[in-house]
């Protein structure tokens, strides 16, 4: 009994609102089913880290260091990325590029919406971040955790736990967020634009040659990125190659499962109230979310800017998809679409530029790899 008050007794006021900030996630997760394979872990976590003297965490305790199990698997996993290149090659394996085969022009709008991570990159330099912290939060607005993980971690930045909960709650704010920021900046004729769909045949040949292409392609531009478009391209090659179908159920589901997993409660060890409750995480969160809102209306004001000179209008809303929430975006925009005009599928053209995103914003995240020292 008095080991627990004297536990009890440890418990700090900073404890105790990252436990509420654990139990909003959770609540997030299970609730509202937003992203809850990487909500509920982070959430958990967040209490599991946050504990008096938690075995969870490295600890030190009379002069003795005892390791903690999430730092282990930090380092085994995340620090050296290895847990984020696995998740690729699942993430991979999930993606169909048949509708940006159909249309590849749709590659320009996912290259368009990466614009708000290079305009939050330099407004975070000019709140004082480093280059190196400017541009781990800059990559926030690509909505794509691993990679913003990736470069986070690469910069060795000091923020990585914020930058990570920034990076998932936005993706699993989309639904929220991308709406209102889209109606901002179109006008309700241009959301019931029409589109036809006229797909072409993509052979088997093309969807093989497809992830060896980018990959060698994005090698020649942004050779930090051959890491991260390898493993991705690798999982799509898997799924398209017709000879590995075992394998590439298994990137799917197990591994893709199992490393969401793992990751997820693992970054939690970022997430100790001393690290994590500062100014400096709401301005990262605040920061993240221009970049996220840049984003979207990078694709949408580049889309219109197209129909300047178009015959055949496109509907601006999708380039709103050029971020690299997969399949989120598609579907946002597709319901955004249809409460337009009930007629109007806007499916396929959402998704052929969503997954142009996936692909852009690895490679937004290896230029700036390739641009920026590591200190």
């Amino acid at each position: 009994m008095a080991g627990l008050l004297g536990n009890a007794a440890e418990t700090t006021p900073q404890m105790a609102v990252m436990w509420i900030i654990g139990g909003i996630l959770m609540y997030l997760g299970i609730v509202k089913k937003m992203e809850p394979s990487l909500l509920v872990p982070m959430g958990f976590g967040a209490v599991l880290v946050n504990l008096p003297f938690s075995g969870a965490v490295t600890q030190t305790i009379a002069g003795v260091v005892e390791k903690g199990p999430l730092d282990v698997l930090f380092q085994a996993g995340i620090s050296n990325e290895l847990f984020l290149l696995l998740l690729f090659i699942g993430i991979g394996a999930m993606i169909d590029f048949t509708p940006l085969l159909s249309c590849p022009q749709m590659m320009l709008f996912g290259a368009a919406a990466q614009f708000g991570i290079f305009f939050t990159l330099s407004l975070a330099t000019l709140f004082g971040f480093s280059l190196q912290d400017a541009a781990s939060v800059g990559i926030i607005g690509a909505a794509d955790g691993p990679t913003s993980i990736f470069v986070a971690n690469y910069f060795h930045s000091g923020y990585l736990g914020a930058i990570i909960v920034a990076a998932y709650s936005y993706m699993a704010l989309v639904p929220i967020i991308q709406p209102p920021v889209i109606r901002l900046v179109t006008t309700r004729r241009e959301r019931r634009i029409r589109m036809e769909y006229s797909p072409r045949s993509v052979s088997r040949t093309a969807k093989i040659l497809f992830p060896v292409c980018i990959t060698i392609v994005a090698g020649l531009i942004a050779p930090r990125s051959v890491a991260l478009v390898g493993f991705l391209m690798f999982g799509n090659l898997i799924r398209e190659c017709g000879v590995l179908d075992s394998l590439s159920e298994t990137a799917q589901s197990s591994l893709a499962n199992i490393i969401t997993l793992l990751l997820g409660i693992t970054v939690a060890s970022q997430m100790r109230a001393e690290d994590f409750l500062n100014v400096r995480t709401l301005f990262i969160l605040l920061l993240g979310l221009a970049a996220f809102v840049f984003d979207t209306i990078g694709g949408v004001l580049f889309a219109r800017l197209l129909n300047l000179f178009l015959r055949k209008k496109i509907n601006p809303m999708i380039g709103a998809c050029g971020i690299s929430a997969f399949p989120m975006s598609a579907r946002v925009i597709t319901q955004m679409g249809l409460k337009e005009d009930s007629s109007n599928v806007l499916i396929m053209q959402a998704t052929g530029v969503n997954v142009s995103g996936q692909i852009a914003s690895v490679i937004a995240g290896g230029l700036i790899l390739s641009l920026i020292p590591r200190l």
